[in-house]
Parts: structure tokens; sequence; C-alpha cells
């Protein structure tokens, strides 16, 4: 794949992005307009400061979020196999 463009031909399915203290401006606001114009359909921000996650899913070129925490589990709507809570995430960070 060394050879092969960075560049998607179509959106990905589904995007995690993961929260530093450098981004959380760029994660939960700019980045969120650029993956609706690109139609990402299914997008998470994972946030380890703030110990939640937010499901965001594309509904007529906007996003309608839902935040999760603690042991609320989330079954993506892209891959329905993919549930988990986000206790389950942050405690792996920890392994």
């Amino acid at each position: 794949m060394l050879k092969a463009s960075a560049v998607f031909e179509s959106a990905p399915l589904l995007i995690v992005e993961v929260v530093s203290p450098d981004s959380i401006k760029r994660d939960y606001r700019y980045k969120r307009s650029e993956y609706a114009a690109v139609g990402v359909p299914e997008y998470w921000i994972v946030d380890p400061l703030e110990l939640k996650i937010t499901v965001l899913l594309l509904e007529e070129g906007f996003y309608e979020e839902t935040v999760f925490s603690a042991d609320q589990k989330i079954v993506s709507q892209t891959f329905p196999e993919l549930a988990i809570a986000p206790d389950q995430v942050f405690a792996a960070g920890n392994l």
C-alpha cells in the first residue's frame, strides 16, 4: 500500500476520532462539517477527557448527535455487531 493514494474515492462508513487537549474544538466543531460535506454516515467522538462518546449520524446533510457515558451501550448503526459502552473503551486504555 506504500504506492497507494491516501485519498478516498468514497466516504468511509464510520470515522472514530479521539479527542486530545489540543484538538477539542477541531474534533467537536470543524471535523463535523468536513465529514458531513463528504457524506460520512456515522462519526464517533471518543472523549477521554470527559469520559464520554458522542455518536453522530448523518440525517439529510446534518449530524444528529447522541452522547453516551458510563455503561450506556452504543450500537453502531453502520456495523450493528459493534456494541460497546464508554466504560469498556476507557477501561481498555488502562491495561
